[in-house]
């Protein structure tokens, strides 16, 4: 089963009854509209990593865009801040990237692009208000893709789509789009239109201002392009390619310009279209233009569901949901983040509230915004903006914070693992180092452990969405804890909660080959080796149900 299936009741934020109107405070208004908090969607190495440096370029966060796989004399990527990240040149966490862009705060949550991490990614999308999918222009719509994209149109997100590497040989940019709306059911809207693909990739055609931007590489993409702004149809332009690619060209912006469709911002709102742009973000081809037009299509945060139906984010009380935990982010520190998306009124620090599910009280001291490795003491915040709590207590994944009347955001989900094995630690004078390492990074959602109950030695059970996660869990506990473990792989590759009444769930029994265990919060949980054995199983308990997802 597709691990992306999630209960929509649990995701869709724009489905439910409106509350009622309430007095809004004019200056969190003015910063909501002003907010645009969104992330980046890929299949690994459609380039993903490298747009993130290159709007952040262009947004003057940065001065030199890095880039995956840097050459020895250009920075590493900005995004990617844990070392195996730098080393291998993937990314594998979550981190959060503010910047300002012509009046506009700009909140990126960066997402991992490898597929074997994307259960962090299904976790932070229900974070953000839109999302830009990314493209391999020689590829199209490629598997990861598709997964992510599933999630999103669940919750009706708005997504705009760049269609990446044009700098390489490309597939037509007709076939791109007709692909797109084929694959994924959705109505493309061209917003620019490429002159070229690979050495022959000269510039953009705008059809708003019918002008052709022709730009200059510079510096391996590391400083923003040259542009140069002409006539598509000038002698200039006709003699920088071949003709028969200006003939091409030619024909498809007046093709473009009589029955290409008009943005509507009503459809993109409900999801309905996805405005397309071409370019090379390692090239910085087209960058400057997407962001531009970007800033002025996607939402500001809108109101979310909760127990009580949809919070208008002009709500004055404070609120907030944590999407994110992650340990160790300064290893020197050994510090644990909750990363909290703030949906309602104005964060302050050092302000009390509360937590909805635990009614603790929690001072917020230590709040900060990070960006990647590096920090900043948050005085204040607003709906859209994501606060990095340090050191919080004992607040877990889906944790509502509330100031005044309580009320839980939509609960975020466990998803089931496709790959277990156990791990054992030899040495056992650094079991006490071990099972801190598993309980926080079971805390931060990067595994999912479970106990097999009758077994005396109580040897842990390590469950993922990927396989690397693995190798990523074995780096941490080796530099962080100083814990040398082997993993010793297991046959299962399906999880289901097991839910029914006491009685029942006393008397089950799986499969020969299926195994009982418990996960972190004492569920029973089934892993089984086939779909057979799950249906097997299914079938010989009606009474039982086997969820694919982790209950409320």
């Amino acid at each position: 089963m597709d691990n992306t299936q999630i209960n929509d009741e649990a995701v869709d934020n724009r489905q439910a009854v409106a509350t009622p109107a309430v007095a809004v405070d004019e200056r969190i208004e003015k910063e909501i509209r002003r907010r645009r908090t969104f992330a980046i969607i890929s299949h690994p190495d459609a380039g993903k990593t490298t747009l993130t440096e290159k709007l952040l370029l262009y947004g003057g966060a940065v001065n030199l865009a890095g880039v995956v796989r840097a050459r020895r004399s250009q920075t590493s990527a900005a995004s990617d801040f844990m070392e195996i990240e730098k080393q291998r040149g993937i990314s594998v966490s979550s981190t959060v990237l503010s910047f300002e862009y012509n009046g506009c705060l700009l909140n990126l949550l960066d997402t991992p692009g490898h597929q074997d991490f994307s259960e962090d990614t299904y976790r932070t999308l229900l974070a953000v208000d839109s999302v830009i999918m990314v493209l391999d222009a020689a590829k199209g719509i490629e598997t990861q893709t598709l997964k992510l994209f599933e999630v999103c149109k669940r919750r009706h997100i708005p997504m705009v789509t760049f269609i990446n590497k044009l700098d390489r040989p490309s597939l037509d940019p007709l076939e791109l789009t007709g692909e797109i709306e084929r694959v994924l059911n959705v109505h493309t809207v061209p917003m620019n239109w490429p002159l070229g693909s690979g050495e022959h990739f000269k510039g953009v055609f705008e059809p708003s201002t019918g002008r052709l931007h022709l730009f200059e590489r510079r510096d391996h993409g590391a400083r923003k392009a040259e542009v140069k702004v002409v006539d598509p149809h000038s002698e200039e332009v006709a003699s920088l390619v071949p003709a028969d690619i200006f003939k091409n060209f030619s024909e498809e912006i007046e093709l473009l310009q009589l029955a290409g469709e008009e943005f509507d911002k009503e459809a993109f709102d409900r999801g309905e279209i996805t405005p397309v742009f071409f370019g090379s973000a390692l090239t910085n081809f087209g960058v400057q233009l997407f962001l531009d037009q970007f800033i002025d299509m996607v939402p500001s945060p809108p109101a979310r569901n909760s127990d009580k139906g949809l919070i208008p984010p002009e709500t004055p009380s404070f609120s907030g949901f944590v999407f994110k935990i992650q340990a160790d982010m300064n290893p020197r520190h050994r510090d644990r983040v909750a990363f909290l998306r703030i949906c309602t009124g104005r964060f302050e620090r050092g302000m009390k509230v509360h937590c909805a599910r635990t009614g603790e009280v929690i001072r917020l001291t230590y709040p900060q915004r990070l960006f990647a490795q590096e920090r900043e003491t948050v005085d204040e915040a607003f709906p859209g903006d994501v606060v990095g709590l340090v050191n919080s207590g004992e607040l877990v994944l889906g944790d509502t914070l509330v100031e005044g009347e309580n009320v839980h955001y939509d609960p975020i989900p466990l998803f089931p693992p496709e790959h277990f094995c156990r791990v054992i630690v030899d040495d056992p004078s650094r079991r006490k180092q071990f099972n801190k390492a598993l309980d926080l990074l079971q805390r931060e959602g990067a595994i999912q452990i479970f106990w097999p109950p009758e077994e005396s030695t109580r040897m842990p059970i390590m469950g993922a969405v990927g396989q690397l996660q693995f190798e990523v869990v074995a780096h941490r506990l080796k530099t962080d804890y100083g814990v040398e473990a082997r993993f010793e792989p297991m046959s299962f590759r399906l999880a289901r909660w097991v839910v029914g009444t006491p009685e029942d769930l006393e008397t089950f029994e799986p499969s020969r080959l299926a195994l009982k265990v418990v996960d972190g919060s004492d569920r029973l949980v089934c892993l089984f080796p086939s779909e057979w054995d799950l249906d097997y199983t299914a079938e010989k308990n009606p009474k039982l149900q086997f969820l694919s997802v982790s209950p409320r």
